[in-house]
């Protein structure tokens, strides 16, 4: 199977740089959101539309996000 319509951004959630993949495989979409620096995937979706499979990951991202705890340097 083959991707079609790849497109990928970066984004900050709540402090936290982030790149959001897109693609189409299928007839699905899928998206991936992976911490900027390390390249470790947060969260993955699929869902019918580009759109949809970005927000279930994204929405994902944030609560995982939400959990790490970050300490002042």
């Amino acid at each position: 199977m083959r991707a079609d319509s790849y497109s990928e951004r970066p984004l900050l959630i709540d402090g936290w740089p982030v790149r959001v993949a897109s693609y189409r495989a299928g007839d699905l979409y899928r998206a991936r959101v992976e911490s900027a620096d390390p390249g470790a995937t947060l969260a993955r979706a699929a869902a019918g539309s580009a759109a949809e499979a970005e927000a279930r990951a994204l929405e994902e991202a944030r609560r995982r996000l939400a959990r790490t705890r970050r300490r002042e340097v």
